[in-house]
């Protein structure tokens, strides 16, 4: 395994969400650190910008459409790439998501963690 030195943001209020994305990414070689809100996802990602945010909707304190919409109004954070994992389906969340600047979105009981590795590949080649 070597260390690619990329930096994942992952904002997950779920604890086992967040635990298995950070265990399987870290494991990748990438640099991983998980945000319970959109909030500490914001603080953190204005600390170090992210290479990439795996980002839930359903988040206390801030959702995760309002993070998605801060990080693209930030001149700093607008270029990170942002892919939505939620369990919301309907397609006017995912066209409010992109809207706001998610870069692709996916239904977490959609997508094995295998896939999600894959995706995340191809966003931080």
């Amino acid at each position: 395994m070597t260390s690619t030195n990329k930096f994942i943001l992952v904002a997950e209020d779920d604890v086992f969400y967040g635990d298995i994305f950070k265990t399987k990414l870290t494991k990748e070689g990438y640099d991983v650190e998980v945000a319970t809100n959109g909030e500490e996802a914001l603080k953190i990602a204005r600390g170090r910008k992210p290479d990439l945010m795996l980002c839930d909707l359903i988040m206390p304190i801030k959702d995760g459409f309002e993070t998605v919409k801060e990080m693209k109004a930030d001149s700093k954070l607008k270029s990170v790439k942002i892919l939505v994992l939620s369990n919301l389906g309907q397609e006017a969340d995912i066209e409010r998501a992109k809207k706001l600047g998610a870069d692709e979105y996916f239904v977490k009981s959609d997508l094995s963690i295998q896939q999600m590795i894959e995706k995340v590949r191809k966003y931080v080649a």
